[in-house]
């Protein structure tokens, strides 16, 4: 059985107070009992703050990216070795957001890929198509290549190590979501194309689904066989529409 995983990407925002109040609304209403592990991917200059508040609790500490290189004269840019210095366990690669607005290859994210695992960090694969993509019935191709490239440059070994997120581009932060059926044929499109190298690791990889996930439909979406939890956005950003989310999981 895969344990749910609900991640909260805050993007680019968030002040001190804010972090302060987000956190303590997180961890007021972790439960025990729930066997969902839960996540918060904050940006690089709160890690310290959110790190020092999940001392001793079960909330996850993750970044949202990191650089291909170990250390250098790279301005600007943040390596595996010091997520992993502020205690991050997991590592965004891939946001359709660093592809399209910074021009990602997958070659790109393959070697982020690889960059997070050689500093003991679980990528957190995303993957999707856009909207145009996916009317001109191409969304199996892009995703299965965007998969692929991690295959061809890791192994499917690596994929051991690693959670993958499916995030149709067309839904996020638009208020449009893949309906549950949508959702899971992707995902299960997903499973498939690594069972074609390792049915015991398809198994295993948790797949997240990434797009305007709600307190209102994610019952429905982590209901469904193949969505192993949510990679979450604006949702993430309220305590209280967070951890409904969790507590609906």
């Amino acid at each position: 059985m895969r344990q749910l995983l609900i991640a909260g990407n805050w993007k680019m925002n968030g002040t001190k107070p804010e972090v302060r109040r987000l956190i303590s609304g997180i961890l007021s209403r972790m439960d025990e009992s729930r066997s969902a592990e839960v996540l918060v991917l904050p940006p690089f200059p709160y890690l310290p703050l959110v790190g020092s508040m999940l001392e001793g609790t079960p909330l996850q500490l993750g970044a949202q990216d990191l650089s291909v290189h170990e250390s250098g004269a790279y301005t600007g840019e943040v390596s595996g070795a010091m997520l992993a210095d502020w205690e991050c366990g997991y590592v965004l690669v891939g946001h359709s957001e660093r592809r399209s607005l910074h021009g990602e290859t997958d070659a790109t994210v393959a070697a982020k890929f690889k960059a997070a695992q050689a500093a003991g960090l679980m990528p957190i694969l995303c993957v999707g198509e856009t909207l145009e993509q996916r009317e001109r019935g191409e969304t199996d191709a892009v995703i299965r290549a965007q998969v692929r490239a991690i295959l061809d440059t890791a192994g499917i070994g690596a994929m051991a190590r690693a959670v993958i997120a499916y995030e149709p581009v067309w839904a996020i932060g638009t208020g449009l979501t893949a309906n549950p059926d949508q959702a899971q044929a992707v995902h299960a499109a997903i499973r498939e194309q690594l069972s074609a190298h390792d049915d015991t690791i398809a198994g295993r990889v948790r797949i997240l689904y990434g797009g305007s996930v709600k307190p209102d439909n994610a019952a429905d979406l982590f209901a469904r066989e193949d969505i192993d939890g949510g990679l979450i956005g604006g949702a993430s950003l309220q305590s209280d529409s967070f951890m409904a989310i969790y507590e609906a999981s």
